[in-house]
């Protein structure tokens, strides 16, 4: 069935049992009295476990004492865990020891890699804080926010943090990992490494620049409403795609706004817009071994999908992913045959929201399942597992975030998708080898540089 074409009756389903979840949406004041004492201003849980996580101190905001870093430049992240050596590294050998903290994709990737797949596991740390805005507008949020009737929006919301600090259901930490608060500003050129199963590469680069409307932070406490950013990409490589440019703008709400992106080609040199954007649409410059809405583990519209919370476990996650980051990383020595090289990897042991997306009846997917593992702290998704039509295991993905210090946030940087059939993988958002990192929170980028003539001045 046409994913755009379903019966009234399957929407009303569909719609039925979202709002399901969202009647309870709204904090008890109970709940919301322990945001920032018994629990982080956004949610998570203060106290560390026995078994290793990490308690809670945000003892700093920006960058930390001694650093030596100079914000909005461009300077690649500085690590101030640089002498910490792993406690333990899980191998194929130990996996049963530790096998309640990992995901199936995790111990998919040990039954495929067995001599070579390793996780690293440091000291974990929870030493970075929020502004104050953003723990005023969780709290907000907290207090106020629901999803609305039809579970593609939310409704009673303000910019400036995650929509739900206290989440009920699925589609609220759906909505988590969509409105989280990030850096509103950013430019870089990443590079794409399509790594085939036998260790070559095919590369794909582009010049990326994104806004994001909601966490500027004059908009802090305005009601969540409107565009929730745009972008802009430019393709760089491979070379029959440069010169290929798209813009694009994200609503808040999918219920009354759609997703648009408009394509310079450079060929015909018109810009068009396209007919439809997001969902499983290739990623451009992956080889078409992404889809659009594997950025970030899952982004747009949560329309297709039924959402279902699994409550939290303890997982070995990647964390505070600095080391991965420097500009002495050599693409050469990371991407290895099968998997990333597990020497500049970081994991820790953290609680994470575990969440099970399933395709809806009626709705086209190539993933008929997704399972997302979302930051207790940020509600930003850390790893994911992905599942074909036959409910097998087909993927399974990680984001290295690290604290960027010009933005007071957690920043999505390399990220690698595996592909368990094949045995290859993507690496996107490659920036080691750039002159330059992400250019964050510079203010130097205006709505004005996101429309169809934006696109055709790029491409020309």
């Amino acid at each position: 069935m046409n994913a755009k074409l379903k019966p009234a009756a399957l929407l009303l389903a569909a719609a039925g049992v979202m709002v399901a979840g969202a009647v309870h949406a709204k904090a008890s004041s109970d709940e919301v009295g322990k945001l920032g004492k018994t629990l982080t201003c956004t949610g998570g849980e203060k106290a560390g476990t026995a078994s290793g996580v990490p308690e809670f101190t945000g003892k700093w905001l920006g960058t930390p004492p001694g650093i030596d870093y100079k914000p909005h430049t461009g300077q690649h992240p500085v690590d101030p865990y640089k002498d910490e050596k792993p406690l333990f590294t899980i191998t194929a050998e130990n996996l049963s020891k530790y096998g309640a903290h990992l995901t199936e994709g995790q111990k998919a990737m040990f039954a495929k890699y067995p001599q070579t797949y390793r996780i690293p596991v440091y000291q974990g740390h929870r030493d970075f804080r929020f502004p104050d805005f953003v723990c005023a507008s969780a709290k907000t949020n907290a207090q106020n926010a629901v999803m609305n009737a039809d579970g593609l929006g939310v409704d009673h919301g303000v910019k400036g943090s995650l929509p739900f600090p206290i989440p009920k259901n699925g589609i609220e930490l759906a909505f988590n990992n969509l409105l989280p608060f990030r850096t509103f500003n950013e430019e870089t050129i990443r590079d794409a490494a399509n790594v085939l199963s036998d260790g070559s590469v095919v590369w794909g680069r582009a010049h990326n620049y994104s806004m994001s409307l909601l966490n500027m932070p004059e908009q802090a406490g305005q009601p969540l409403e409107g565009a929730m950013a745009q972008g802009m990409n430019v393709t760089l490589m491979p070379e029959r795609e440069k010169g290929t440019v798209g813009v694009n703008q994200e609503p808040v709400n999918f219920g009354k706004d759609t997703r648009l992106q408009w394509t310079y080609d450079p060929g015909t040199r018109r810009v068009r817009q396209v007919p439809e954007y997001g969902f499983d649409q290739p990623m451009p410059g992956t080889s078409g071994k992404m889809t659009i809405d594997q950025d970030r583990l899952f982004n747009g519209s949560p329309i297709r999908y039924n959402w279902k919370s699994l409550g939290k476990q303890e997982i070995y996650v990647p964390a505070n992913a600095f080391r991965l980051h420097a500009n002495t990383v050599k693409y050469a020595d990371l991407l290895k045959v099968g998997h990333a090289n597990p020497d500049f990897m970081r994991y820790e042991l953290r609680r994470v929201w575990v969440l099970e997306a399933t395709l809806k009846e009626g709705y086209r997917h190539v993933f008929a399942k997704r399972v997302l593992f979302l930051d207790e702290d940020t509600g930003q998704a850390l790893m994911s597992d992905y599942y074909d039509a036959r409910n097998q295991l087909w993927q399974h993905a990680e984001v290295n975030h690290y604290y960027a210090f010009d933005a007071n946030t957690f920043h999505a940087g390399t990220s690698f998708y595996y592909d368990l059939n094949s045995g290859g993988y993507v690496a996107y958002n490659l920036f080691q080898e750039r002159a330059e990192a992400p250019l964050l929170n510079k203010g130097n980028l205006t709505p004005s540089m996101f429309t169809p003539q934006a696109a055709r001045n790029a491409g020309n």
